[in-house]
């Protein structure tokens, strides 16, 4: 089974829906690959006002960063899978390094949020990654593989038939630094490896592995170029609709 090429956007908390929709409009009048699979990331304030400008696209589709895990109830300031359905997105962000770092989200939450995006057909694009000291150290690998054994482990290949991983190197993320081609080829290998360990070969083959560390229009082709990197998941780079194109453009 041939995998998914796809280039996510991750705009973080950055745009009033107004400028969303100009930003998402300009993106959509570029010209793109037609074989290659967008994701739009956007704030969940944005969601349903993008959705008519997605509406006509066939390779374009909304996702939201974050998502609870619970259903509903007494949880102020939160959003169900149900309201990120509610507004046409079909994918959401799971456990990006800034959630981790900054909102204290651990493996065994993860999980249990990868366990409601599956049950509620939202595909995950569920993030791993490791800091600058545990590169230094040698542990990289094994660090993020323990990240995906613990919030994958209570689900069978078959519920993760949809899921999407991003590989991000914390320590290219924002810092103008990027894991080298090879750096990034053997993460995503040892990524596949896992998976086919734990889960077969049929899903490790077909799950859609991106990159996410600093990705620009400059560096994508040579990322892309990699057997196991399936695309990017791409944050600042994302805010400009030439720049974001051209790296939808760079895969071969």
């Amino acid at each position: 089974m041939k995998r998914k090429k796809i280039a996510a956007a991750n705009w973080k908390m950055n745009t009033t829906v107004t400028e969303g929709h100009e930003l998402l409009s300009a993106l959509v009048s570029q010209d793109k690959k037609d074989d290659v699979d967008v994701v739009i990331c956007a704030p969940c304030t944005h969601l349903y006002a993008l959705s008519d400008v997605v509406a006509s696209q066939d390779r374009v589709q909304l996702g939201a960063q974050n998502m609870s895990q619970h259903l509903k109830g007494a949880y102020t300031g939160e959003v169900s899978a149900h309201m990120i359905k509610s507004c046409k997105a079909s994918h959401v962000v799971i456990g990006h390094s800034e959630r981790r770092q900054h909102f204290g989200e651990d493996d065994q939450l993860l999980s249990a949020k990868l366990g409601v995006a599956l049950n509620n057909d939202l595909t995950p694009i569920f993030c791993c990654g490791e800091s600058l000291d545990i590169r230094k150290s040698g542990n990289h690998v094994n660090h993020v593989i323990n990240q995906l054994d613990t919030a994958l482990s209570p689900y069978s290949a078959d519920d993760l038939r949809d899921l999407v991983i991003a590989y991000e190197p914390i320590w290219a993320i924002g810092t103008g630094e990027t894991a080298s081609p090879a750096q990034a080829q053997e993460m995503h290998l040892a990524i596949r490896e896992f998976l086919k360990k734990k889960f077969g070969a049929e899903m490790a083959e077909h799950t859609p592995i991106l990159y996410g560390g600093s990705v620009k229009p400059h560096n994508a082709a040579e990322l892309f170029r990699n057997p196991d990197v399936d695309g990017g998941l791409v944050g600042g780079a994302s805010l400009d609709a030439s720049g974001f194109a051209q790296i939808i453009n760079s895969f071969e």
